[in-house]
């Protein structure tokens, strides 16, 4: 399942595993009951569960991200003179592994193993843009938390996730830290999978200036990241 770009049929996972139907249908509702899957009835399809993403996130967590992901960080840092830091998807927040300091720039809330709502950071949006609609509404459906007086509701998340798409990296501005604005982007497995996202925070009155260079800039070295975790 973790192969497909989406939910997939039963049947289609019998063929795929060369196995009885019935065997399939009996392995799916085990997996659904422990939240490794879970069942989408309007389209008769089952996808990724929250445990399997929390599994899945176990993995990144590890040495592979954190050891090939600092480096990357590091040279973006240099480049641009801003902070920058890596993240991983864990249920509906994400959590910060990796944060790069540039030389004179204040101090973030984004430093390692902190956990944020994932709608309101760019570093979330890049990684729900990347997901299936419908892996997404799965994980808001207890509804979408707020941070202090900042709330978005899911039509919101939705519109921001399909101009996430659109552009190719992620936003945010003040939604985290008065004051302060990041874009982010993606770094995806060879199935398109998001495993991790690259981010940028810089001060929002340079925003409207450099925008567009630090998108650039985050999005060639998620680029780069990818390429370090998965080759090609």
């Amino acid at each position: 399942m973790a192969t497909q770009q989406g939910p997939v049929a039963a049947a289609t996972l019998a063929r795929s595993l060369d196995l009885p139907r019935s065997s399939v249908y009996r392995l799916l509702a085990e997996l659904a009951e422990q939240g490794f899957v879970l069942h989408f009835p309007e389209a008769r399809r089952y996808g990724l569960g929250i445990a399997a993403f929390e599994l899945s996130s176990g993995y990144v967590r590890q040495e592979p991200i954190t050891r090939l992901g600092r480096p990357v960080l590091a040279t973006l840092v240099d480049r641009i003179g801003e902070s920058a830091h890596l993240a991983v998807l864990t249920g509906n927040e994400v959590v910060y592994l990796v944060e790069e300091r540039a030389a004179r720039r204040p101090a973030l809330v984004t430093d390692v193993g902190v956990r944020l709502p994932a709608h309101l950071t760019a570093s979330g949006r890049a990684l729900l843009a990347a997901m299936p609609r419908e892996q997404v509404r799965a994980l808001f459906a207890a509804g979408l938390s707020a941070r202090g007086e900042v709330a978005m509701t899911y039509s919101g998340l939705r519109s921001e996730l399909v101009a996430t798409r659109a552009r190719g990296y992620a936003t945010e501005d003040g939604e985290i830290t008065p004051g302060f604005a990041s874009v982010a982007a993606a770094v995806t497995d060879r199935n398109g999978w998001p495993v991790a996202s690259l981010a940028v925070t810089f001060e929002s009155e340079v925003a409207d200036a450099r925008r567009d260079e630090f998108a650039d800039a985050v999005r060639r070295h998620a680029a780069e990241l990818r390429r370090r975790l998965f080759g090609g």
